[in-house]
């Protein structure tokens, strides 16, 4: 048998993995998993917006040490890491053959791009996630915040790095930006087998999916401007993640009240990920 044609059957066993019911319910698992994960950092934010910019982290970690806390906490977290896998492999296939209905081949090529930086991002947070289990919660590493301005700091650091950070600022504004048409378009139902919803939960789904993206869409604009701000100001300690980004939401005019609002709009996009779990066309 030839390099080519170990190659090809290899290829052919890979698509059918990739097309059989157990990756969808693995799919289907990991649509939980991150609506879960939301709905816990929308609570954190409360938490948040009730201490006045201080309390528990609203982030992964923070939902992460949330469930490792609690009793069962560890089959949780075990449970949790496999749907996070699911997801990741599920986005992986995508990433490698494209979506199964797509036929114009430039979105193909968007969409393909766009399911392999999900694939990192939740495989990233699988492995997160059994450090977790594996060392406990407080052993685990340190917060998003720290991590993130470690890697601008990194950056900055590198010829032309204060371009690099405010592009890659300029990058998720754009993204921002696109999570909030799909939301306020709601361009999400065409993924969605609307047939199966009744007369309530339709536009129930329809508004927890735009709440939630459009609360989503802010926050990472709010990331994204912080970015650049690290990069004019040369400064890494401007740059947050998502517990940064919620806490100086804190801090501004209001903030309690916009806080509060982000909280509520995390926890319907956690809920609207439940809802994907049940009708999204895979």
């Amino acid at each position: 048998m030839t390099a080519t044609s170990v190659a090809h059957h290899a290829e052919r066993h890979a698509r059918q993995a990739a097309d059989s019911p157990w990756t969808d319910r693995l799919a289907r698992f990991g649509f939980v998993a991150r609506g879960v994960v939301y709905a816990i950092i929308g609570v954190l934010a409360l938490q948040i917006a009730r201490d006045g910019g201080r309390g528990e982290q609203a982030n992964k970690e923070g939902a992460l040490r949330e469930i490792a806390e609690r009793p069962f906490g560890g089959p949780l977290l075990v449970a949790l890491a496999i749907g996070l896998g699911g997801y990741a492999l599920w986005r992986l296939t995508e990433a490698l053959w494209g979506k199964r209905d797509e036929d114009d081949e430039k979105k193909r090529t968007v969409k393909r791009l766009g399911s392999a930086a999900r694939a990192v991002f939740y495989g990233a947070f699988c492995v997160t996630t059994l450090r977790f289990v594996a060392n406990g919660p407080r052993e685990a590493s340190g917060s998003g915040n720290q991590q993130e301005q470690g890697l601008v700091a990194r950056v900055l650091d590198w010829p032309a790095g204060q371009w690099l950070v405010a592009a890659a600022g300029v990058v998720v504004i754009g993204g921002a930006l696109y999570i909030g048409y799909r939301g306020l378009s709601q361009k999400f139902d065409e993924r969605l087998d609307t047939s199966e919803m009744g007369p309530v939960t339709g536009p129930t789904v329809d508004v927890l999916g735009t709440v939630g993206m459009v609360a989503r869409s802010a926050l990472f604009a709010l990331a994204g401007y912080l970015l650049i701000r690290a990069a004019i100001d040369y400064d890494p300690r401007e740059a947050q993640g998502l517990d940064g980004t919620l806490k100086t939401l804190a801090h501004q005019s209001y903030g309690q009240v916009l806080l509060t609002v982000a909280a509520i709009g995390l926890f319907a996009y956690g809920l609207y990920s439940l809802a994907e779990a049940r009708y999204r066309e895979l």
